[in-house]
């Protein structure tokens, strides 16, 4: 007697907590060990201090960064003082005020007295802005040279320098709590979701620390090599005219208005081209280690006023340097909606704690063999638009796999889910093709869906939806639900499937599969797994399939095809042959505006869902 669905969702419900955060540190770990073995005895910190025409503000910041507690550490301090712009054309009283306003400043700065390290004054020879100022203030003398960016209306908290100092020691040369997927740390309150129309930046009362996309630039503390590698993007980049516009971001519209005069939507666009983050405290009350008494200037017309309270020994109320594991901490994208990166299946048991995760009762299978990177790319871009967040990638191409994992993606690892399970219940071999392999890992995903009461629709890379078909059920009478020619199928779970699946039918679609190759003269559309699955289910003679009406579903595109200037509006989804060429599809898809990625194959846009 098969157990209902319901007993079946509440026993897995049980389970999942304690499974899922095994296989979640678990494989944590596995992507923490990749440590480029810095030397924490090269450690060295300079602060680099911006500033142009604010003395008050340039003295303030100076003394709060003196007062600091540096204990006995060396610590160096450069000055980058901007010059004004050019004014031979004015009056000469307006040039004597320039020139008197820039030596009132290399006075104080003269005179400033830094004990805690070298101090360094680099007064340019023209106004470089705020942009150059940023990016010309560090090139990272080693893997172990870390500074940490002030902008002049800046005020630090005196305990700012040993909390970062042992954020460095936790998250940078811990090995085990290491991430190259980390470019630094914002000392700045968190408040600001740069993703629009995106969720309201909440962090719950006892979470101290996290990771967030955006970056800080009010106190931001960068480390050595992304930002290296920050540079000889933005170099690429602005050489070829490329345009930092990243479509859906606030950022992109100081942009449009602002121009070159600011720097951040250049590195916004380079972390999301990436997949990195930044991490952020949450102290509560308002507090921080760093405050902007955000003045005039670049980015604001009239003074604001400070944006935080500044936290000191007075008023501590909690451990400031207990810092949890990496691996505790909660990650969130550009939309202020948290990610769960490195969740890998690997396991018959472990595939149900990753889907656990989904926290939806129907899951997307999206097979990525025989699909280029380029088309997957743009496939998650087209998920992630349409707000489809229960759906889970399965493929051969292991590496590029792991990078959909560490963005957030859950992916299967196919050699090693197989390899988990006895080669008598699966009738695979080492020695079988690929295809046998693809067809045999698909088979037991299936039939541990259906175990755990799941259904599942499955569609392979060759297919885009143009709408969110998903949540569209299919005929509720009938288990299975195909669209051959398309390649789109869907398995209800109820007792029926269940009965198929738990038998011996994985066996019989994995022999159905080895007949079927052996046999020269079947085509090669007749050698998918769709067909397989049809043909299996219609020799047991124990379900009956529901037939899409493909006329209706989806055209076919990446060939002569004509009217497509409405065809996204009147099909639910497009989809193309194997044998179209990537040129064709990609043409196709621009037409269609279903080209979503861009020269770096990143998404053109951040789509941001309540």
């Amino acid at each position: 007697m098969q157990p209902k669905r319901g007993s079946l969702s509440l026993l897995f419900l049980l389970s999942f907590s304690a499974i899922f955060l095994y296989s979640y540190h678990y494989h944590s770990s596995l992507h923490l060990s990749q440590h480029p073995n810095p030397n924490p005895n090269s450690f060295t910190f300079t602060i680099k201090l911006l500033t142009f025409d604010r003395i008050d503000s340039l003295r303030r910041c100076l003394l709060s960064l003196s007062a600091a507690d540096y204990g006995t550490d060396p610590v160096h301090l450069h000055i980058f003082l901007d010059h004004f712009p050019n004014v031979s054309s004015s009056s000469p009283s307006a040039a004597d005020a320039a020139l008197e306003g820039s030596r009132r400043i290399l006075r104080l700065v003269d005179g400033f007295r830094w004990t805690h390290g070298q101090k360094l004054v680099h007064y340019r020879t023209y106004n470089a802005g705020l942009q150059a100022q940023w990016l010309e203030a560090w090139w990272p003398g080693s893997d172990d040279d870390f500074a940490f960016v002030v902008e002049d209306d800046l005020e630090l908290s005196p305990l700012y320098y040993q909390f970062l100092k042992r954020l460095i020691l936790k998250y940078y040369y811990d090995p085990d709590n290491y991430s190259p997927d980390i470019y630094g740390a914002s000392l700045q309150r968190p408040r600001f979701v740069a993703g629009k129309h995106g969720n309201k930046l909440h962090v719950d009362d006892e979470t101290r620390l996290f990771l967030y996309q955006m970056v800080g630039t009010w106190g931001q503390l960068l480390f050595p090599k992304p930002w290296k590698e920050f540079r000889l993007w933005y170099d690429e980049h602005k050489a070829k005219g490329i345009k930092p516009i990243l479509q859906g971001m606030v950022t992109t519209g100081w942009y449009k208005k602002i121009g070159e005069r600011i720097w951040t939507p250049w590195f916004i666009k380079f972390i999301h081209s990436r997949g990195y983050y930044n991490i952020y405290t949450n102290f509560l009350h308002e507090r921080a280690l760093s405050t902007s008494h955000r003045d005039a200037g670049v980015n604001y017309g009239k003074t604001a006023g400070p944006d935080s309270k500044l936290l000191d020994k007075q008023s501590l109320d909690f451990n400031l340097w207990e810092m949890q594991p990496l691996a505790d901490l909660k990650w969130y994208d550009f939309c202020f909606s948290e990610v769960h990166p490195w969740r890998v299946v690997t396991s018959y048991d472990g595939l149900g704690s990753v889907l656990g995760s989904l926290k939806k009762q129907s899951i997307i299978l999206v097979s990525l063999y025989r699909t280029t990177e380029k088309i997957a790319r743009n496939l998650v871009c087209r998920l992630e638009s349409l707000g489809l967040r229960n759906f889970i990638f399965i493929g051969d191409n292991i590496q590029f796999l792991h990078d959909l994992s560490r963005r957030g993606y859950p992916v299967i690892d196919s050699d090693k889910l197989i390899s988990s399970i006895s080669r008598k219940l699966t009738g695979l071999e080492q020695s079988d093709t690929d295809v046998i392999k693809e067809i045999g890992v698909k088979a037991v995903v299936l039939k541990r869906s259906l175990e755990l009461s799941y259904d599942c629709w499955m569609i392979d890379g060759n297919i885009l939806p143009a709408i969110n078909l998903f949540d569209e059920l299919p005929n509720q009478s009938y288990s299975f639900s195909a669209a051959k020619d398309v390649g789109l199928v869907f398995f209800k779970s109820s007792t029926t499937s269940l009965k198929i699946w738990v038998d011996d039918f994985v066996l019989k679609v994995v022999a159905a599969a080895k007949t079927m190759l052996e046999n020269n003269s079947v085509s090669a559309e007749d050698k998918d797994f769709l067909h397989l699955i049809t043909r299996t289910l219609k020799d047991t003679n124990s379900a009956r399939v529901w037939r899409f009406d493909e006329s209706k579903i989806g055209v076919k595109i990446g060939a002569d095809t004509k009217h497509q200037k409405f065809l996204q509006n009147e099909k639910k989804l497009v989809f193309w042959s194997r044998e179209a060429t990537m040129d064709s599809v990609q043409r196709d898809l621009e037409e269609l505006d279903m080209w979503l990625i861009d020269g770096d194959l990143s998404c053109v846009s951040v789509v941001c869902h309540q």
